[in-house]
């Protein structure tokens, strides 16, 4: 049987529940998901690549078929040399099919043979985004509904070292 490899890029920065529903819903479809902890030079992330790589990893402990790892340069690049067959890509709002539309056109050019499969998460993580969890745990907020204990955790001393 064919090894059907699914990539899912993103800063994860930190890694929330919707991306993780993203992820359970990505490997009943696919045999292996490759989540890769990309850099985006748009964005300054609270954590190291080590960092996301561990929260990830502990994330995922019970999914089998999820493989976590890190690319520098343009995904689809990446996906090639991984093997991909196709990139997963999380959709929240209309606001984000317009960018992910836009960036799968791009991708299709550079990568034709690369499948871009959108996948909408739980309604309940429809507004979240890493941005959200981070400033809420800046402030001290509970963001235990957002992230797992572990993540929260991590968070927690991340901001609150000195208190």
């Amino acid at each position: 049987m064919k090894n059907r490899l699914a990539i899912y890029p993103g800063t994860f920065d930190p890694i929330t529940l919707g991306h993780l529903d993203i992820i359970e819903r990505a490997v009943s479809i696919f045999d292996e998901v490759n989540v890769a902890v990309g850099r985006n030079i748009g964005k300054q992330p609270l954590f190291s690549v080590e960092e996301r790589i561990e929260m990830i990893q502990k994330t995922t402990a019970h999914i089998s078929n999820v493989k976590v790892s890190y690319f520098d340069g343009l995904i689809v690049d990446y996906a090639q040399k991984l093997g991909a067959k196709a990139m997963i890509r999380g959709l929240r709002a209309m606001s984000d099919f317009e960018f992910e539309f836009q960036m799968a056109l791009v991708n299709r050019t550079l990568f034709p043979d690369l499948v871009q499969v959108f996948l909408m998460p739980h309604e309940a993580y429809t507004h979240l985004n890493s941005t959200i969890v981070r400033e809420v745990s800046s402030f001290g907020g509970d963001i235990t509904p957002f992230v797992t204990p572990y993540v929260a955790q991590v968070l927690h001393k991340k901001f609150h070292r000195s208190k």
